[in-house]
């Protein structure tokens, strides 16, 4: 079970992470953030209503405040970086923060992993790393793109640690990824306020007429990315974090091969190789877990 419920967190990140690309090239990507994480906090915020979820609240919430705030601060660090360096260097170096930061928790906590898993949780990593098709020679990174990039993967990795430390039940979960959305909003709006400050627009040009169409692709995008939270914090507490960690951090494969079928982009041969590499190290781990 663990092995599935982190496979389906790739699929749904790997899929809001293609569709949030594909909005932000119509609209600004602070703007795609918060309303996106506005209608999944409506959603989150009915679920709870109606199942009484409430009741659930603990200290453990302090761990979905902590997911809520430093998930934004960590996208912005990797959106400056990808403008200040390869795409091909930042991503694959980026998502490695999903699978460093949670490996750490988990052999913090005692995990220790077999010969098999152990394999195949490198052969996956590499496969991750491949398949966001590190690039050989071109553009230099500078130091600061990669300060930048070391602060997203770290806050990566630490958004999914503190999301499976943020409830033990269900309901407690919905009340969790509530309060996560509901500071994603905060810190994502007066992230927001700020760019329209310095003179950059927050509607993209056609004004709200554009938002409104792209509203269910938002609400994709939004409740995709609660639904790959949920799916994570029940992968950890169904199994090792070791191997949920691993497998669910194969959501740029995803993202690939999305972009491949439905824009029919081209993977390179590193990438192809990549993607190759993490699913047989993902079926290394289902059939080891």
């Amino acid at each position: 079970m663990t092995a599935v419920l982190a496979l389906a967190t790739s699929i749904l990140w790997g899929a809001a992470d293609f569709g949030g690309g594909l909005l932000t090239r119509r609209m600004q990507a602070l703007t795609v953030v918060v309303v996106s994480q506005v209608i999944a906090a409506v959603v989150l915020g009915t679920i709870v209503v109606a199942s009484g979820a409430w009741h659930a609240a603990s200290p453990r919430l302090w761990c979905a405040v902590a997911a809520g705030v430093v998930g934004p601060a960590a996208m912005l660090c990797f959106y400056r970086a990808l403008a200040l360096g390869p795409m091909g260097v930042i991503s694959p170096v980026a998502s490695l923060g999903s699978v460093l930061v949670p490996l750490g928790v988990g052999f913090a906590l005692g995990e220790r992993p077999g010969l098999v898993q152990i394999a195949g949780m490198t052969v996956a990593v590499i496969g991750v790393v491949l398949a966001g098709g590190p690039q050989r020679g071109g553009n230099s990174v500078t130091g600061q793109a990669l300060v930048l990039t070391l602060v997203a993967a770290f806050g990566f990795g630490a958004v999914m640690a503190f999301i499976s430390a943020a409830s033990t039940t269900v309901t407690g979960l919905f009340l969790a990824l509530f309060v996560q959305r509901l500071c994603n909003v905060v810190v994502g709006g007066a992230a927001l306020y700020v760019t329209v400050r310095r003179g950059t627009p927050a509607l993209p040009e056609g004004g709200t007429s554009v938002i409104r169409a792209a509203l269910p692709a938002l609400a994709f995008v939004g409740i995709a990315d609660v639904a790959a939270n949920g799916t994570y914090a029940l992968a950890t507490q169904s199994g090792p974090v070791t191997i949920a960690a691993v497998l669910a951090s194969l959501y740029p494969v995803v993202t690939a091969v999305a972009a491949m079928g439905v824009l029919k982009e081209r993977l390179r041969a590193v990438q192809t190789a990549g993607a190759s590499l993490a699913l047989a190290g993902s079926a290394l781990l289902a059939a080891s877990g």
